[in-house]
């Protein structure tokens, strides 16, 4: 891993490269995707069932074997113990809790001079849920999105799920019950994501997709970006830890690597003014890897792209971590509000020294789809507002048009834009 000190003279060349680690860079597969989404295209639910054989190892009996019943959903659900499922179920009561709460009120400006403005709410009519089934299985990313569009009002929800040999995981299905979520299809990769953007004689279009998935299901979603909407293209997930002496080094080694096993290509980062607890946490991390189950996975992208910064003072750190950008971040700090007040980019916060960033993936309630690769910059996590729309509206009386209604026609006259200025000054009289 990259061990960096703001006092020593290189650190600047150090620290960009860091910045331009290059691990959001994966292999070209815009052409192979391509071929994938227009063989969807052209032939519907057949070039469905020949990819679900090629690339998921089984041969679905007709189009209607890759739905999921609501029996096979009752069926598995029987299987899971009690405690799982009350698990699921907190965490499905926080997620929907935030979720709603977000919702926006319509806007409404009464026409005191004779125009009347407003801004109203309305949700999607049908979006597309994928939910990634590689490395791991995940039920946490069927409530993070299925939830926060039932929230919004969203009326119908499908969700792709792949499903190697057939069979797929039972929480990943209670997750779906638990979210409203009736229609579920056994397809992966970016044969699913065309489906869903395009339709098929047996799966419905929908509006936007969102959700996580591999290489080739983000550059599906670049590619089928305007026929529907999308919520981003995802890249592998990372955390800064900004933590002083004062934690234990145990904790904060946890925490990286609580990020690091998710892939290979993910990124851990601790920033700390203290030098003694820098070499602590490095050594405890080197501890853990010899006992976690995903040391393999956790292990190279802690060697790859892992880094431990030592700052000269708080000031530097926030610096650093708003050049960073984080998907998460991590305040482990006696004061910890202080200090995120100053930090501009981070696409979540978790503050304090008992709040791992691992609760906000399940149980705390804001969503863990965040953004990836730096983008914090400039986007969000998943929301209701990704699932909502915003429908503006005018209303004139004839008084308030000839109030402004000149303004409008000078202004349309100026762009050489006659028919506008015209459809104005015919009814100004």
């Amino acid at each position: 891993m990259h061990r960096l000190n703001t006092a020593d003279p290189g650190f600047a060349a150090a620290f960009a490269v860091l910045l331009e680690d290059g691990r959001n860079v994966t292999a070209r597969v815009d052409a192979a995707v391509s071929a994938i989404i227009a063989e969807v295209k052209a032939e519907g639910d057949a070039a469905l069932l020949r990819q679900t054989a090629r690339l998921d190892g089984w041969m679905p009996d007709g189009p209607g074997a890759l739905r999921v019943s609501a029996g096979e959903i009752e069926q598995a659900c029987a299987t899971l113990p009690a405690p799982l499922l009350e698990a699921l179920e907190v965490a499905a009561r926080r997620i929907e809790a935030f979720h709603r709460a977000q919702l926006p009120a319509d806007l409404e400006m009464p026409g005191e001079d004779g125009v009347a403005l407003g801004m109203r709410w309305t949700p999607l009519d049908a979006v597309g849920i994928y939910v990634p089934g590689g490395k791991a299985a995940y039920p946490s990313s069927v409530l993070m999105n299925a939830l926060p569009a039932r929230a919004a009002g969203v009326g119908r929800i499908a969700m792709a799920v792949p499903a190697p040999g057939g069979a797929l995981n039972p929480l990943v299905l209670a997750a779906a019950r638990r979210a409203g979520v009736e229609e579920i299809w056994r397809i992966g990769g970016a044969q699913a994501v065309a489906a869903l953007a395009w339709g098929t004689e047996s799966l419905a279009p929908v509006d936007r997709i969102v959700g996580p998935g591999n290489a080739y299901v983000a550059e599906a979603k670049r590619q089928v970006f305007g026929r529907v909407g999308i919520d981003s293209i995802a890249g592998p997930s990372e955390v800064v830890v900004l933590a002083d002496g004062a934690n234990d080094p145990a904790h904060a080694a946890m925490d990286l690597l609580a990020q690091a096993e998710h892939d290979e290509a993910a990124q851990s980062i601790l920033v700390t003014t203290d030098p003694g607890f820098a070499d602590a946490v490095a050594s405890a991390v080197e501890a853990a890897l010899r006992e976690l189950p995903r040391a393999a996975i956790a292990g190279e992208s802690w060697r790859r792209h892992g880094a431990v910064i030592v700052t000269r003072d708080w000031e530097e750190a926030v610096e650093l971590t708003n050049r960073l950008a984080p998907e998460h971040l991590q305040v482990m700090v006696d004061d910890p509000r202080a200090l995120l007040v100053r930090i501009r980019h981070a696409g979540a916060a978790f503050l304090g020294r008992h709040t791992p960033e691992a609760i906000g993936d399940y149980v705390a309630g804001p969503n863990h789809v965040l953004p990836t690769g730096r983008t914090s910059r400039f986007a969000s996590g998943l929301s209701v507002f990704d699932f909502l729309k915003r429908t503006t509206w005018v209303e004139c009386d004839a008084e308030g048009l000839r109030r402004i209604g000149p303004a409008a026609v000078a202004l349309a006259e100026a762009e050489g834009l006659d028919a506008h200025a015209r459809s104005v000054a015919l009814r100004l009289g």
